[in-house]
């Protein structure tokens, strides 16, 4: 069985058609995925999902790139993971400067400040960080040091960042996530550090709607799929599907500290 550990099922693209998307993971041998919060004002859809569907977990916090929405407080991040059991993860969270543009490196100090929150609500709440990065990571191995992320851990989300970026992660304690992208023909790079993450380190994920892997790339992305990304990691790393499948599905519980007895 394969766990998708980052989709977004609350979006519109599946309001429509979640039980079909249930049903597809199912036949998809993919058991269990992470509905991952991206703003405050969506997070009770995003926990509703958890709570009505017993394969589905939460998580909250609020996005890097989502800049006019409310500021989460690290109380109202504590406070809200501590009160629903079916949320284990605060984020996704980090830094992303991809689509900075003309600003200054001192006007995108709210990002780096909404990190920090981030982390000082894991460590207070025991629980695992979802950080993405993009255009940012060494300020966002710089941060994730400076504040303590290694007392909690967690995982570098849709990794697309170099082998030395992953080795500080991993150092750090945090798993490295390989989204649809590492499938792309042009991604050649990403594909050689996948290569050399120990696969005890390592989950996937979908990231969906987005970044549907091939043969599906183009198309709207869903939990099923996340069992092609698991297959071409498995060829690339020359791997049985099963031990792929396998090792990444029992990081996916250790990393979030989920009791496989009771999932």
């Amino acid at each position: 069985m394969f766990v998708d550990s980052h989709c977004h099922l609350d979006f519109p693209e599946f309001r429509e058609r979640l039980p079909e998307v249930l049903a597809n993971m199912k036949s998809s041998q993919v058991s269990h995925a992470l509905c991952v919060s991206v703003d405050i004002p969506d997070f009770p859809r995003v926990l509703q999902l958890a709570q009505e569907n017993a394969n589905l977990y939460a998580s909250v916090g609020v996005h890097p790139d989502y800049e006019d929405t409310p500021e989460p407080t690290v109380e109202f991040l504590v406070d809200t993971a501590s009160k629903h059991a079916k949320i284990i993860a605060i984020g996704e969270t980090g830094l992303d400067y991809y689509r900075m543009g003309d600003r200054s490196y001192e006007s995108m100090e709210w990002q780096r400040d909404r990190f920090r929150v981030h982390i000082h609500a894991a460590i207070e709440s025991k629980k695992p960080l979802i950080i993405h990065t993009r255009s940012a990571s060494v300020d966002t191995i710089k941060i994730m040091k400076e504040e303590g992320a290694d007392r909690v851990g967690g995982v570098m989300h849709c990794f697309t960042e170099s082998y030395d970026v992953a080795k500080q992660a991993m150092d750090l304690g945090f798993y490295i996530s390989f989204s649809g992208i590492v499938t792309f023909k042009t991604a050649t790079e990403l594909q050689e550090t996948c290569k050399k993450i120990p696969l005890e380190r390592m989950l996937i994920e979908t990231d969906s709607p987005y970044l549907a892997p091939i043969p599906f790339r183009g198309k709207t992305n869903e939990p099923a799929w996340v069992s092609k990304v698991g297959e071409y990691i498995a060829q690339l790393k020359n791997l049985p599907i099963n031990t792929l499948a396998d090792c990444t599905t029992n990081n996916f519980f250790q990393c979030f500290q989920i009791n496989r007895a009771i999932s």
